[in-house]
């Protein structure tokens, strides 16, 4: 039973990745007699129904006496949708196999002890630590009310991101690029910093891959961002926010607005600049789970700098752009001692083309204790 039992929590987990559930975390479900599956769903978005109560509407009476794979413990409580415990209690469920419990700190009684409580039997764990990695930026997002930020990065062999006239385009080949849009396919929001807006005026959106393009953030302090750049001429058909300081211009803010941008305005750091933590509070706040920041190198700087960076993926091209004149992929003092540098743990390396992609969560030995500033 236990080799089936991975095996259908592992399929369960190939699932869940499917469809756009944010704010709510992604969840796979299977019903299954035996090692038989009779049905499989997913959570295909918020306020849709959630993958057990797909699952058991489409097996109907034959989910009575049955096993339910579940990558997520199931929901106790009424949200957009009714709780998932009272479907399988009502469908006549025998056995629930559970991924990993529930992390959310709001929710009052759990769906385990309730359906131990029905008398069905449940397991718990298994192929938890595989079910945690797959809603790691949502447990962030419910339990710290910030978003999960990831920082890309494209960069030469010698850590570079423009050549010393400041051309950029392109120092990785189409494969990694592909690659950047799948990554902003599965995110909530696009962020940069104003200096990547004026250098480069990107559009920021998904293109040659499924998927939708996520809001666009800019990060502003001085609201420098022309009302003739990509991101707010398309304002109108791509969500797009700019985050700027509680002492920004009004004037400035209202001529943004008045094109379809929304204004963020946060605490200013002792620069000037934005306060990251705060930003990452504010997103959250708007129902961003998951950020993918693109740089510029000050922005990424003061984000690994301050610890905020949950995850980096870093693209390397086999190619020299030399130091003269331009700053590397990231700005800022850096470690006394490698030993005290941020790093990926357990990270994954892969070619996209001809072209180096290495991604993994990031771990801080040292946490620098000051503010993070942007823009």
């Amino acid at each position: 039973m236990a080799d089936a039992d991975t095996r259908l929590m592992t399929r369960a987990l190939e699932i869940a990745r499917e469809g756009d559930p944010s704010p709510n975390p992604h969840v796979g479900a299977i019903l299954a007699d035996g090692e038989r599956v009779l049905a499989e769903r997913f959570h295909e978005a918020a306020g849709l129904e959630h993958a057990e109560g797909a699952v058991l509407r489409e097996v109907g009476e034959q989910a009575k006496g049955k096993t339910l794979y579940v990558t997520l413990e199931p929901c106790n409580h009424e949200g957009r949708t009714a709780p998932c415990v009272d479907a399988i209690l009502s469908a006549g469920v025998a056995r629930v196999v559970i991924g990993c419990r529930d992390p959310n700190p709001h929710v009052v009684g759990g769906g385990v002890e309730r359906l131990r409580e029905a008398g069905v039997d449940v397991v718990v764990g298994v192929m938890e630590r595989e079910a945690k990695a797959l809603i790691r930026p949502w447990t962030k997002f419910i339990t710290e009310a910030s978003s999960y930020l990831s920082l890309k990065l494209a960069v030469s062999l010698d850590g570079r991101i423009a050549t010393r006239t400041g051309v950029s385009k392109w120092i990785t080949g189409p494969d990694a690029r592909l690659r950047v849009q799948q990554l902003r396919s599965t995110r909530d929001a696009v962020m940069v910093g104003i200096n990547t807006i004026v250098a480069d005026d990107p559009g920021l959106s998904v293109r040659d891959v499924p998927g939708r393009s996520p809001a666009r953030v800019v990060i502003d302090s001085k609201l420098r961002l022309s009302r003739s750049s990509q991101v707010v001429a398309s304002a109108a058909d791509i969500p797009t926010c700019v985050v700027t300081t509680t002492e920004a211009s009004r004037p400035l803010a209202e001529a943004l607005e008045e094109c379809g941008v929304a204004l963020i305005r946060v605490p200013a750091t002792a620069e000037g600049r934005c306060d990251m933590s705060a930003a990452l509070r504010e997103l959250a706040a708007r129902e961003a789970v998951s950020v993918l920041c693109e740089g510029g190198s000050e922005l990424a700087g003061s984000l690994l700098a301050a610890g905020l960076v949950d995850e980096l993926h870093v693209f390397v091209a086999p190619l020299l752009l030399g130091p003269r004149g331009r700053p590397g992929a990231i700005d800022w003092a850096g470690p006394e001692n490698p030993s005290e540098a941020p790093k990926i743990v357990d990270p994954h390396w892969e070619l996209c083309g001809d072209d180096a992609y290495v991604s993994g969560l990031v771990v801080y030995p040292r946490k620098v204790p000051r503010p993070a500033s942007g823009g």
